[in-house]
C-alpha cells in the first residue's frame, strides 16, 4: 500500500530521539512523547501528550533522558533504559490520568539505544547499548514481573526499527559493531526462535518502523553517516520479508517518532542532515 504525507502543525520546538507511545481508550488519537534530545542535542525531560491537531498537555521526567523507547500496557506507558550522562537501567511508569511518573523496575543492564514494542501484555525491548557492548538479546517484561532474555540476535543491534506483526516482531535494520545493517529479522512470539527473512535494498539505522494494515513501514532512518537520513519509506510483507518502496517523506528524515492512530502513521519530530525537525505529519493511504 502506498502512502502519503501530509503536515499536521508543528511542535513547541523542534525534538529527536524521544520514547514515544500511542495512547488508547477514549481520544485514541492521541500519542505521548518522552524525553528526547533538543536543537542544541541536549538530553530533554519533557513529556508531550499531543493529537492530530496539536500539542494538549505537557509535564516532566524526575531527569532529562533519550535513546530510551516506551510501550503502552494497561493504560500506563513504561519506558526503558537510555541515556543521560551515562546508560540508564530504569524502566519507568508514566500514568497519563494522573502525570505520576514512578520508577517500576530495573533492566537486567543499564543499556540505551534500545526498540521496544509491546504484544498482549508484554514489552520486547531489542539490543541497545550499554557502554561498551551492542547488546544482541531480546527481553520480555510485564508489569509485576522481572526483565528475562527470550532469545539471542545473531548479532548486537542497537537503533533497530521494530514492530509487532503477524505473531512475531519484525527487527529492521539498526547498527552492528561493523555497521548499519540492512537485515530483516523476525522473532516469534510463540517459540521465541529469531530468523532473518529478507534484506533492505540498502543498510539502515536510526529508523522506525510501524504497522499498517498487512504490512510494516519502515519510516526514514540514515546511513552509518550523521548526515546520512533517507525520505524513504518501505512496506514489507511480515511473513514473507519483501520489501518495496511505499512513499516518502518531505526531507530526509531519522530519529523520529513514528506510531500508528487510526489509519495513518503520524510521524513526529526527527533529524534531518542540517536541523533538529519540530514538525507533525502523517503517512496515510494514497489515493487509487
Amino acid at each position: 500500500m502506498a502512502l502519503r504525507y501530509r503536515r499536521l502543525y508543528a511542535l513547541p520546538a523542534p525534538l529527536r530521539d524521544p520514547a514515544f507511545a500511542a495512547l488508547g481508550g477514549p481520544g485514541g488519537a492521541r500519542f505521548v512523547m518522552l524525553g528526547g534530545l533538543d536543537a542544541a542535542d541536549v538530553s530533554a525531560d519533557g513529556i508531550e501528550i499531543a493529537d492530530l491537531r496539536r500539542v494538549l498537555h505537557t509535564t516532566t521526567l524526575p531527569s532529562p533522558q533519550h535513546d530510551a523507547q516506551g510501550a503502552l500496557l494497561g493504560g500506563r506507558v513504561y519506558v526503558f533504559g537510555g541515556g543521560a550522562d551515562t546508560e540508564l537501567d530504569h524502566i519507568l511508569s508514566y500514568d497519563p490520568a494522573s502525570d505520576r511518573v514512578t520508577q517500576v523496575g530495573t533492566l537486567l543492564t543499564a543499556q540505551s539505544d534500545v526498540a521496544v514494542t509491546n504484544a498482549g501484555t508484554y514489552a520486547y525491548i531489542v539490543g541497545g547499548f550499554d557502554g561498551t557492548n551492542y547488546l544482541d538479546t531480546v527481553v520480555a517484561w510485564r508489569p509485576g514481573s522481572g526483565p528475562r532474555v527470550v532469545a539471542r540476535l545473531p548479532v548486537g543491534l542497537r537503533y533497530a526499527a521494530v514492530a509487532v506483526a503477524g505473531g512475531g516482531l519484525l527487527i529492521v535494520g539498526g547498527s552492528t559493531p561493523t555497521g548499519a545493517s540492512d537485515a530483516i529479522y523476525r522473532f516469534d512470539l510463540t517459540t521465541h526462535h529469531v530468523r532473518r527473512i529478507g534484506t533492505l535494498p540498502h543498510p539502515v539505522t536510526h529508523g522506525e518502523a510501524a504497522t499498517l494494515g498487512a504490512y510494516v513501514y519502515l519510516v526514514g532512518g540514515r546511513s552509518d553517516l550523521l548526515d546520512g537520513q533517507t525520505a524513504a519509506v518501505y512496506a514489507i510483507d511480515p511473513s514473507t520479508g519483501r520489501i518495496k518502496p511505499a512513499g516518502r517523506l518531505p526531507q530526509p528524515t531519522s530519529d523520529a517518532a513514528a506510531l500508528t492512530i487510526g489509519g495513518a502513521i503520524v510521524v513526529a519530530g526527527g533529524q534531518s542532515p542540517s536541523t533538529t525537525l519540530d514538525s507533525v505529519g502523517e503517512l496515510v493511504p494514497a489515493q487509487p
